[in-house]
């Protein structure tokens, strides 16, 4: 196995690998993390309301490198282009995400450019103003969803903006993924996954329960997109041609909050039941093998 680095509301980062015993980093409310793509670096957004970005050097566990603001309040998501030279963030409080350069070593580089916006949509409570809630480098873009305007959010490297993706009001849009021209986004307030390639667009109920859902995660692999269904807890399978429904089955605990896919093995992070159980992938649908770690508020499971 390899190791399964975890974070969120708990104490710090988790640390599990085989033959190892558990470790834990201590950090506040590391509540997403990343992965730098060819140094032994990572990243985790401390998502507090004076929100902190900090660096760790994972060389002999997990040794800080570098810290800075985060330059909004709650920062729930941060992402590392695939060159190595940029790190995004994005702040749930205020809307506000950043783009940080980063030096040679995996650390912070300068000022940080930063991306604040306005805005806000249909749902009382929940859409008052804007909330950035994940950052994704595609096509010589950083993408950034924001749940309170309903918008995919698009900026060049530099920070200047470009014309955002707009969703359907209400939508919420969550966690999304590229496959190509086509774009998969979760809705946090609607319950649904849309796919948009051009002008096409598809619309599909993530779950096959009744009653509210506030989708968490979404992956693709393959012809497959997985979503996490927080309230039914549930992780659903869907077609990524059409987003007809392959399987729906159980998380293994309360409240999907992410989940991660090595090879044939997923693991679910349920926040609400302080636990990341472990499923095998047959044919893509995830099957309970009975393992399990107990890990308090888990938010993000990452694979190194």
């Amino acid at each position: 196995m390899k190791q399964l680095r975890i974070g969120g509301y708990g104490p710090g980062i988790v640390t599990i690998a085989a033959g190892i015993s558990p470790g834990l980093t201590e950090v506040a409310a590391p509540s997403f993390l990343a992965a730098h793509p060819s140094l032994p670096v990572l990243y985790a957004a401390g998502e507090l309301d004076s929100g902190l970005l900090t660096a760790f050097d994972a060389r002999d566990g997990l040794t800080p490198l570098d810290e800075r603001p985060s330059e909004g309040s709650l920062p729930c998501h941060v992402a590392v282009d695939p060159t190595g030279s940029l790190l995004a963030a994005a702040n749930y409080g205020d809307g506000t995400a950043i783009i940080q350069r980063l030096d040679g070593r995996g650390a912070f580089d300068g000022d940080p450019i930063v991306l604040r916006h306005k805005g806000s949509g249909p749902v009382a409570g929940r859409q008052e103003g804007p909330h950035a809630h994940q950052a994704v480098f595609h096509d010589g873009l950083l993408h950034v969803s924001d749940l309170g305007t309903d918008e995919i959010r698009r900026y060049r490297y530099d920070g200047t903006p470009v014309e955002p993706i707009v969703l359907h009001p209400g939508t919420g849009p969550r966690h999304f993924a590229f496959a190509g021209s086509r774009l998969y986004v979760a809705g946090e307030l609607d319950g649904a996954v849309t796919l948009i390639d051009g002008e096409w667009r598809t619309v599909a109920p993530a779950s096959r329960h009744e009653g509210e859902n506030s989708l968490s995660h979404l992956q693709l692999e393959g012809d497959l997109v997985y979503v996490g269904n927080r309230g039914p807890n549930t992780i659903s399978v869907l077609r990524a041609a059409d987003l007809s429904l392959v399987a729906e089955v159980p998380s293994g605990g309360d409240w999907p909050r992410h989940f991660a896919i090595d090879g044939d093995r997923l693991y679910v992070a349920n926040q609400r039941s302080n636990a990341v159980t472990v499923f095998a992938l047959r044919d893509g649908v995830p099957e309970p093998t009975g393992e399990a770690y107990e890990v308090e508020s888990p938010a993000c499971v990452l694979i190194t």
